[in-house]
């Protein structure tokens, strides 16, 4: 194999000042295989004989450092990773070492590494390779260190790695170190859900993420890391479908067009609930209410692997939108003002996108069908209508003041009535309108308690989920 290894200017410095203060530093891990393998490092990592307080001393605006010996340099823009060399001993948790010691040689620090293409070393001039890394990357194969059984028992996340490098770099996974990751998956059990997810985001992002999924389920690990989407396996569909719920699930995020992975695992998720409301077999199997079951459970994957609130509520929203109703010739343009007002105008983008890869997860080869195209034009006449009581021509203060009304649920009644009349016909929005329709309301709603109108605005937003109810 030929290669070519040229390093940034900023790494170069940083291995010329080690090496003038008469230490050993290698550029190692995945920085050097991509650079071998001409890809684009998207960090720099150093190890070096020099101890953590060394480093320190000749980097003196280091701006972190770990436990592990780790401290991190800035120069320039670049921000790189000097690590002492260490080897580890004992992993009774199946996670962290037991002890870790400074100071040993190159070879012991390669030798706790997780994959022999991560085990190169370079200083700069000469190529370190203990275990044969580069006619690994020349075969494309994913080769653990060693004995496969004993790194995957010191650390079981690196089974999820192995899987994980082999659909972001198109390798294979060689055969005994998949048999260790078959026979080592419960292990994952011991790994915190934080990293399993962190691993699962990098799986969702690759270029090959149904051949990464594929391989969580024939090893045996999905079963364990989301056996929500493992009883999608064999659950056969309806004549809408070629593919069963498992297959449609991973297709449809492998086709997913957005690089948004929030999106990408949307649309992995976006039928989750189906084996749980599958009613019928054959043709005429039916999957009512299946968005929202869906969502719910992704929600409950998502809470069980700590992601952030933010990313929990975007996913849940997309899931349980994707299948939003739309046909030509049916809809009136008060119709889409209440599907974006329903949806969100800042999640239409990101809608459009899981229900195209809901369509080409089910071997339909045309991404957007006319509907669809037609739904945007619509969209783009529409979207600056009015679509919510913060745009209407007066506000509940104004409200309050005209009518000495209370601050309170009724004032949200009244403006979602006039909301209503505003979705129908846009011209409707000015104040003068308003100002007239309000007191008739107003006067109306008198008489109403706080309890029931706050009864109805609860009536109000479940409506709105409703609407988006859909039979498939």
């Amino acid at each position: 194999m030929d290669y070519t290894i040229s390093l940034p200017k900023e790494v170069q410095q940083v291995l010329q000042i080690l090496h003038q203060n008469e230490h050993q530093a290698y550029v190692v891990g995945g920085c050097l295989r991509d650079l071998i393998m001409q890809r684009t490092p998207k960090d720099w990592d150093v190890t070096t004989n020099a101890l953590p307080d060394e480093i320190q001393k000749i980097f003196p605006k280091t701006l972190y450092l770990n436990t592990f010996g780790t401290v991190t340099v800035k120069i320039g823009k670049a921000e790189i990773e000097i690590t002492t060399y260490r080897s580890e001993g004992g992993y009774t948790d199946h996670r962290h070492p037991d002890e870790v010691k400074f100071g040993v040689s190159l070879q012991e620090d390669v030798e706790r590494r997780d994959f022999t293409i991560n085990a190169l070393a370079y200083d700069g001039e000469e190529l370190v390779d203990k275990f044969a890394g580069i006619l690994d990357i020349d075969k494309e194969l994913i080769r653990a260190v060693g004995d496969a059984n004993e790194r995957f028992q010191e650390d079981a996340l690196r089974m999820l790695r192995a899987i994980r490098f082999s659909s972001q770099l198109g390798f294979a996974i060689e055969a005994e170190t998949w048999q260790a990751i078959v026979k080592n998956t419960e292990l994952i059990k011991h790994v915190s859900q934080e990293r399993i997810r962190d691993e699962i985001i990098k799986m969702v992002s690759t270029d090959d993420s149904y051949k990464a999924f594929w391989q969580l389920h024939t090893s045996g690990l999905l079963a364990i890391i989301i056996p929500e989407l493992e009883n999608c396996v064999g659950v056969e569909q309806n004549l809408h479908h070629i593919y069963t719920v498992f297959s449609h699930n991973l297709l449809a995020m492998q086709f997913c067009p957005s690089d948004d992975w929030q999106v990408r695992l949307a649309s992995l998720f976006h039928d989750i609930g189906k084996p749980e409301v599958k009613e019928g077999s054959g043709r005429d199997a039916t999957f009512y209410q299946h968005e929202h079951v869906s969502a719910k459970i992704a929600r409950q994957i998502m809470r069980r692997m700590n992601f952030s609130n933010n990313d929990i509520k975007r996913i849940f929203h997309l899931v349980k939108h994707h299948m939003f109703y739309y046909n030509v010739g049916e809809i009136t343009d008060a119709g889409v003002r209440r599907l974006l007002q329903r949806v969100g105008v800042e999640h239409l983008e990101d809608l459009m996108a899981v229900r195209i890869a809901d369509r080409m997860g089910s071997g339909v080869y045309k991404e957007k069908p006319y509907k669809l195209i037609e739904l945007e034009q619509r969209i783009e006449h529409v979207q600056k209508d009015p679509i919510s009581t913060s745009m209407l021509a007066i506000d509940g203060n104004e409200l309050m003041k005209k009518y000495g009304m209370k601050p309170g649920a009724k004032i949200g009644v009244v403006l979602h009535r006039l909301l209503d009349e505003v979705l129908e016909d846009p011209k409707r929005n000015t104040a003068e309108f308003l100002t007239s329709r309000a007191e008739a309301l107003v006067d109306d709603f008198k008489e109403m308690s706080e309890s029931d109108a706050r009864a109805i605005m609860k009536e109000y937003r479940s409506a709105l989920a409703d609407l988006n109810a859909y039979k498939d």
